[in-house]
């Protein structure tokens, strides 16, 4: 049976999401494993990236347009950023080390969802022409002008299972095309065809990933952002693989999913339809493009330093220690233990310790992102003088984090 969504009201919003009891447990810094070791000075360059997005939306929140508006940073955040912004020059370790010691309280988080998990990924390197031509005949689309957000974009990955995205109608608003739509027609002959790839499975897995690398017939390469999707919650096709008896629960890896699509086109064309979330794309222009691909916060992301989090949980720019054992595919000892930063969201992304690690550019990174799939714990670090609990909604209050 095909994905096709059901009939919502022609008013869709915002519905509810699982409730799950969080709260922040203050820790010291000598309590955070391997804390001493890291790289605090690659982490606090990722963590300034981030100030940058998060002064500009505290300045720009008053005057703002936008329709839905963007979730305010935390004030407290902004603080912590305008002291990272009067850093001028290199950061020396011991000193990215004592600026986050002062202005960030450490904080294990407690809650009553699914244990923690740590997954990857990357961006691809695919080949692509701007016309259809030859082995090149599978689309990827631009945004369609008549389409619509229903909640601002780094929300997406905290609704549930609620429409982010809708057609605009003179009516209103209503459901826009499925992926099984989309592939069978229905964005055809509308001029959307962004550039074309040769393999819709390739298609698929550069959807899931956000953003891409393309080597044009020229020999010229482009980048590919994110820019929308069709507003269906995003299934999983490995759970349901899984849930079929089609695919062994400890077989499911990226590359094993690839050549299970592959190996029938016409069988995995209608799995991948299960999954009725189908994302939109745009060209990175000039610097924008040299810089490398984007996140939520519309900053360039930091190969291993940079973070997909839950937004419902956690505030972009946040500053998040993140530990996990049996990584060897990242390092022989396989114990991972590094500061990151909230800088990327994700419609698979749900939970208060659920993360999403950017590996990086390329093969070599799409091989660690496509074995990760670890237990994983976050200590979040808040900046001092913010909410250190929550409620049962996930919502911050107030109540001041102690040391």
């Amino acid at each position: 049976m095909l994905a096709e969504a059901s009939s919502p009201p022609k008013q869709p919003g915002p519905g509810p999401r699982m409730k799950t009891n969080i709260s922040y447990q203050p820790v010291t810094f000598a309590q955070i494993p391997s804390w001493e070791d890291d790289d605090h000075a690659a982490a606090f360059k990722t963590f300034r990236k981030s100030c940058d997005r998060v002064l500009a939306a505290a300045r720009d929140r008053a005057t703002a347009e936008k329709v839905p508006p963007p979730a305010p940073p935390p004030l407290a955040l902004v603080t912590a950023c305008e002291a990272a912004s009067r850093q001028t020059g290199a950061v020396t370790k011991t000193g990215a080390k004592a600026f986050f010691e002062q202005h960030f309280t450490p904080n294990a988080v407690v809650h009553t969802g699914p244990n923690g998990l740590l997954t990857g990924y990357y961006e691809p390197l695919l080949t692509g022409s701007r016309t259809p031509q030859g082995e090149y005949q599978t689309p990827i689309y631009k945004r369609p002008p008549d389409l619509v957000n229903l909640i601002d974009e780094t929300q997406r990955g905290s609704v549930g299972m609620t429409l982010t995205h809708a057609r605009k109608t003179d009516a209103g608003v209503e459901p826009y095309a499925t992926r099984a739509a989309i592939e069978q027609g229905a964005l055809k002959e509308k001029n959307l065809e962004l550039m074309y790839l040769t393999d819709p499975v390739e298609v698929f897995f550069l959807q899931i990933q956000g953003s891409g690398r393309v080597r044009l017939t020229d020999g010229s390469f482009v980048r590919v952002h994110y820019d929308g999707k069709n507003g269906h919650p995003y299934s999983s096709i490995g759970r349901y693989l899984m849930e079929k008896g089609l695919l062994a629960a400890d077989k499911v890896s990226m590359g094993a999913l690839k050549q299970w699509l592959k190996a029938d086109p016409e069988r995995g064309k209608k799995v991948m339809w299960q999954n009725a979330s189908y994302v939109f794309f745009r060209e990175l222009k000039g610097a924008e493009q040299a810089k490398g691909p984007l996140g939520a916060m519309q900053i360039p992301l930091t190969p291993g330093r940079s973070l997909a989090v839950d937004p419902g949980h956690h505030a972009l720019g946040l500053p998040i220690y993140v530990s996990a054992a049996g990584m060897k595919h990242v390092n022989k000892a396989g114990v991972f233990n590094r500061l990151m930063v909230a800088q990327d969201v994700g419609s698979a992304i749900k939970g208060p310790e659920r993360g999403d690690i950017y590996f990086g550019s390329g093969d070599a990174a799409g091989r660690l992102a496509g074995v990760t799939k670890h237990a994983g714990k976050f200590i979040v670090l808040l900046p001092n003088d913010t909410p250190a609990r929550a409620d049962a909604s996930g919502k911050a209050a107030q109540e001041k984090a102690r040391p």
